[in-house]
């Protein structure tokens, strides 16, 4: 079971997501978690070894991908906007790291367009369809109805996001059938802050499932 912890932007929350596989840096000025490339780098300096560090980009050009690896050591690019499966392709590319790109899902119809991207990344991150209107495509605590990926064969790794916490990912697993999950408001005291011992209990719930 991976574990991913999204949005980390201080370091007790560091220090806390050090147990997870992999924590995520939202390098999206919107969201109320958006670090810069040097706090990224500072956060992460903080933790020898560890989970991977996945960057969060929305829609990023070459030169702000380039811009913010030479400042930060990223281990995976999270692509989390409009991303086609060719653009997917030209930054793995480029940028020679694995590629997640994530996509919302509302209906089954949704995941008929993994097998598009499948070729051109290396994890899918399936989260909740953001609504309309929203100025953040994740991160929105919603999460999607969890039966749409039981028995479904996704054609790469994948991670479940969308509205878990604590008290639900066991539930989430066992229902969705996910290999691996993504939090980021579910283990926040308030919006854009995270609590430390939420993500301990995270951890130590999808560890359990």
């Amino acid at each position: 079971m991976l574990v991913k912890i999204c949005g980390i932007n201080d370091e007790a929350a560091m220090q806390a997501a050090a147990g997870a596989d992999l924590v995520g840096f939202v390098f999206f000025p919107p969201s109320p978690r958006a670090v810069t490339p040097a706090q990224a780098a500072a956060l992460s300096a903080t933790v020898t070894g560890g989970p991977l560090r996945v960057g969060l980009f929305v829609d990023a050009t070459d030169d702000q991908l380039a811009e913010t690896l030479a400042v930060a050591p990223l281990d995976v690019l999270q692509l989390h906007g409009e991303e086609t499966p060719d653009r997917c392709a030209a930054v793995r590319a480029r940028f020679g790291l694995p590629v997640m790109k994530a996509l919302g899902i509302a209906s089954a119809a949704d995941l008929d367009g993994l097998a598009a991207y499948a070729p051109h990344v290396d994890r899918f991150l399936l989260d909740a369809k953001a609504p309309p209107g929203a100025p953040l495509p994740g991160g929105n605590a919603a999460p999607f109805d969890w039966t749409l990926t039981a028995g479904r064969t996704i054609p790469r790794p994948w991670l479940l996001a969308g509205g878990l916490t604590p008290g639900n990912v066991a539930e989430a697993i066992r229902v969705a059938g996910a290999p691996g999950v993504d939090v980021s408001s579910g283990v926040e005291a308030s919006r854009g802050v995270k609590d430390p011992a939420r993500i301990a209990a995270f951890i130590a719930a999808a560890r359990a499932a």
